[in-house]
């Protein structure tokens, strides 16, 4: 009798257990309080209750595209996913990347790690002047909580330092038994965007409304939803890319919505401070992933060193293979079309040099054409090899009496050199379009160091060769002399002062072209960008190379002097710690050994250390202000 009862009490504490529609009810906004507890059991402000029909499944995430967090490899190294499974996903290949905004299905394995609630886990290292609220909303777009992050992670809030390496977990769960009994297979997390409500999700992704309202313990299908809160959307079938967008206007967090409750007074005045940092945090949550580029699981991250032949197993084949699908072939204009387009090579048109403005087809479109000495076929066949949005894009080409003439994008505010000489407009005075200008530069060599095959060296980076467009994004243009890496050339031409003072020393003594010396030509330009000033630069009366006064000041440990070379215009106290910072990078880049300067990778890791570290200072700031003027 004793064991009837038993087994009756066990079968329903089961089908209680799992009878409930809901994996938790929805969190709202209470999740940005940072400070709830488990006292009352699970918590909808950690993750979701584990209480479906299996401890493990797969599930789902959708994660908002944002460079430089927008292609398959970073985006499968900031959740742990196979980079496989998720290009499959979403019908694209392991080398994509997406437009910002775009919706990307992320596809994991969701389990119940405890007792109370699902996750997935991933790992993520601190950068400089971490939160556990950045990381839960600006790096993870709400796929993680605050305070599941704090319950997960032995360290307090005050305690959190550089380099430590974070326990994510992210918000997944498995169907309950009712939803199950009612066909549902797979449950996806859905990050919320602005304006969308219950009924437009439901639609978009195909399932009944109703069934939305029960899986998330909504009252009515017109319940408010808020960004950087998540959903789940039960699905009977995988989840289709055509049931994804791309999201115009990401989420902000200067446009959460105020609470009407004297309980969220203090969120009112947190709000208010990050409106008035001018949607920086937008900027930061673009940025924010470097600092996890190399967590211990980074050798899915496709580099040229001793991961390398891992890194090859994140596919069927070598991923440098797949370069031929992104590839794409340039127009090949007509003279005619080039002599219309630039008004016969008018003086008005004239950009630079050998370089014309042209307005081309019925559309208008402004492309810039330039005409070129000797033959171009090397460079042609280069740029139509490689495509990333930090390397200048080449449309088209066009051969007249064997002079060809290569018709590339149009970049509004010209070259950096040309910029940085101009006159100083508000925008000259941001530092983080600076350190945002370096991380263009930086992506744009990390690509073509990394993902070409063979590997290639730019070879003549230089503040002229770097462009900029009408939003201040930089792209490496002239590949006239890019060399496949590991070359030993005799130059064949003489160099001027300022082409050495780009150079690395290796190649000047013996011909040799490796990756590294686009490293020391990089810490050139960074050393120009953060002081303004040109690569020869005037010393009592005499030209010296920068970096040599610089690297001479540096040696005496005279920061002192160092600071005056730093741009005038940043003259508060954070940018001028931030600009040294950022010299003492370019100065790493410029060590005389080759094999002693950093890989690209660990620039691009370093300058977004340095920029989420700045940027939180910012933000800090302005809660501060806020909260002194609420008083």
């Amino acid at each position: 009798m004793n064991h009837v009862a038993f087994l009756f009490f066990t079968i329903s504490f089961f089908l209680l257990s799992f009878d409930g529609k809901a994996q938790q009810n929805y969190s709202g906004i209470s999740i940005f309080s940072c400070k709830n507890d488990e006292k009352m059991g699970p918590s909808t402000s950690f993750l979701y209750t584990c209480n479906g029909l299996n401890k493990s499944c797969m599930a789902f995430l959708i994660f908002k595209s944002k460079p430089p967090l927008n292609s398959i490899l970073t985006i499968s190294n900031l959740t742990s996913s196979n980079p496989e499974e998720l290009a499959r996903i979403n019908d694209v290949t392991v080398l994509t990347v997406f437009p910002t905004g775009k919706e990307v299905i992320v596809p994991l394995k969701c389990s119940c790690l405890t007792r109370d609630y699902y996750q997935t886990e991933t790992k993520y290292v601190l950068g400089p002047s971490p939160t556990y609220f950045t990381v839960a909303n600006d790096t993870f777009q709400g796929l993680t909580t605050c305070d599941s992050l704090k319950r997960t992670n032995p360290y307090g809030e005050l305690d959190l330092l550089p380099g430590m390496e974070l326990h994510v977990p992210l918000r997944c769960a498995c169907p309950t038994l009712h939803q199950v009994t009612n066909g549902t297979k797979y449950l996806l997390t859905y990050s919320v965007n602005w304006g969308d409500n219950i009924t437009n999700i439901a639609t978009r992704f195909n399932v009944a409304a109703g069934n939305v309202v029960d899986a998330n313990g909504f009252n009515t299908q017109t319940q408010t939803l808020y960004p950087f809160t998540t959903v789940l959307i039960p699905l009977s079938s995988e989840p289709l890319t055509s049931m994804t967008t791309v999201v115009s206007d990401p989420p902000n967090m200067s446009h959460l919505p105020v609470c009407s409750s004297i309980k969220c007074e203090s969120k009112r005045k947190f709000h208010a401070a990050i409106a008035a940092t001018g949607g920086s945090i937008v900027a930061l949550c673009a940025v924010l992933y470097g600092v996890f580029l190399f967590r211990k699981s980074s050798a899915r991250f496709v580099k040229r060193d001793e991961e390398g032949e891992k890194a090859k197993k994140m596919s069927s084949e070598d991923i440098r293979g797949e370069i031929a699908i992104i590839g794409h072939h340039s127009k090949v204009y007509k003279f005619e079309e080039i002599m219309e387009a630039t008004e016969n090579f008018s003086s008005k048109n004239r950009i630079k040099g050998c370089v014309f403005r042209g307005v081309f087809g019925n559309d208008n479109n402004i492309l810039a054409v330039k005409k070129m000495r000797g033959d171009a076929s090397k460079e042609v066949n280069l740029l139509e090899r490689i495509n990333h949005f930090n390397l200048i894009k080449l449309q088209g080409y066009c051969e007249n009496d064997s002079c060809p003439y290569l018709v590339y994008e149009y970049m509004e505010n010209g070259s950096l050199r040309e910029w940085l000489r101009g006159n100083r407009s508000t925008e000259h005075q941001i530092l983080a379009k600076r350190i945002l200008i370096a991380l263009d530069i930086a992506n744009g060599l990390q690509y073509l160091h990394n993902f070409t095959e063979p590997c290639y060296v730019h070879r003549n980076i230089n503040s002229e060769n770097i462009l900029l467009n009408k939003d201040l994004r930089a792209k490496i243009a002239n590949f006239a002399l890019a060399e496949e890496s590991e070359r030993k050339i005799t130059s064949s031409y003489a160099l001027s002062r300022v082409a050495r003072s780009y150079m690395a020393p290796e190649y000047q003594e013996a011909g040799m072209v490796t990756t590294k010396m686009d490293v020391y030509a990089f810490g050139v330009v960074l050393l120009e960008l953060i002081t303004g000033t040109d690569s020869v630069t005037l010393q009592d009366g005499r030209e010296a190379m920068l970096h040599a006064v610089i690297v001479n000041l540096i040696g005496k440990e005279n920061e002192g002097e160092v600071s005056l070379f730093i741009d005038p215009s940043f003259t508060l106290n954070n940018e001028k710690v931030c600009a040294l910072q950022l010299v003492k990078l370019g100065l790493a880049c410029l060590i005389q050994e080759p094999e002693e300067r950093p890989t690209m990778v660990e620039v691009v890791s370093s300058l977004l250390k340095i920029y989420t570290s700045y940027m939180d200072q910012i933000i800090q700031l302005n809660i501060s202000k806020s909260l002194k003027m609420e008083r």
